[in-house]
């Protein structure tokens, strides 16, 4: 559900500069043979097609070494991150992964179309591009939603006493209670009724009679789930949602396109607090933010480590 702030979201952009200084080579030598399985992660297969695409990223990259072996670990990694993606349901939206591809294609003066002309000329391709940057703006959310406030980033009572001493007073921050308002959109239906959800969750914004009649009110419609998600902080919000609650006018959110469907977020309070929980939430975020700022944290690789050591990987 909720998680903190995606860092690594300035990583995968920081390293996608770089790329883009790299277009003006010729088209990629590597040759698309037939797909062969190469791996088998769990239930899920790494072909040698989707092997070669991101040997032509990390060459685009200035990757030296085994670009072979890279090229697997990394999928493999991605694999593993993926299936826990889902499985927790923490995953970006395809709006949000189809913004930020492009967001990279205006800051590189060129329109979606021309930057994935670009990549199919480079032997990367657009999905395979569009999944990479997926994987590394959700996987932050699921790694601060395990560890944030438990495990290696939870603060002890003297680390937080010794914290607030340092800032002399506690910080203060914005406490909400939210309830969710899904407008289910079945994947086999996405393109045909899509516009549609999109119409009913904005034209129900008006009629909110206020979280307390929420699931009354969601009773009256077709497939829409409300799910309470409680007291939630600031620093706790995804990047999603978090400039939505900011701006939003009235005691709902626009609706944004997910997984899911059509969503937005139901305002029931909101108020300034700067109680220890607070406390503890703001620096939490800050170390956070800091870890992300250098890479790949211990919390990240733990969690790696952890799912390889149960997967089933197989290498052909």
């Amino acid at each position: 559900m909720f998680s903190e702030k995606t860092p690594m979201r300035a990583v995968l952009f920081g390293a996608a500069a770089l790329i883009m200084a790299t277009f003006a080579m010729p088209s990629s030598d590597v040759a698309f043979a037939a797909s062969e399985v190469k791996v088998v992660v769990n239930n899920s297969v790494i072909t040698s097609g989707d092997i070669a695409k991101r040997i032509n990223f990390l060459k685009l990259q200035h990757q030296k070494g085994d670009l072979n072996k890279l090229a697997q670990e990394q999928l493999v990694d991605e694999t593993l991150k993926r299936a826990e993606i889902s499985r927790v349901r923490m995953s970006v939206s395809t709006s949000d992964v189809d913004s930020a591809f492009g967001r990279f294609a205006a800051s590189n003066k060129m329109s979606p179309q021309q930057l994935g002309q670009i990549l199919d000329k480079m032997g990367v391709g657009v999905d395979h591009f569009k999944s990479y940057i997926a994987v590394s703006m959700s996987w932050p959310r699921v790694v601060n939603a395990r560890f944030g406030s438990s495990g290696g980033n939870k603060l002890s009572n003297d680390d937080l006493v010794t914290r607030m001493t340092e800032n002399k007073t506690k910080p203060v921050t914005t406490e909400y209670f939210l309830k969710q308002i899904v407008f289910v959109v079945p994947q086999a239906k996405r393109n045909a009724i899509l516009n549609q959800r999109k119409s009913e969750a904005e034209a129900s914004r008006a009629k909110f009679p206020g979280c307390d009649q929420a699931k009354v009110f969601a009773a009256t419609m077709r497939d829409v789930s409300v799910q309470d998600l409680g007291r939630v902080l600031a620093p706790d919000l995804p990047e999603i949602w978090k400039p939505l609650l900011e701006q939003a006018k009235g005691n709902t959110t626009t609706p944004v396109v997910t997984d899911r469907g059509v969503e937005y977020v139901a305002i029931c309070s909101q108020r300034q607090v700067n109680d220890d929980v607070a406390a503890a939430a703001v620096f939490r975020a800050e170390d956070i933010g800091k870890a992300g700022a250098q890479g790949i944290s211990a919390n990240d690789k733990k969690y790696m480590d952890e799912l390889r050591s149960k997967a089933q990987i197989l290498y052909r």
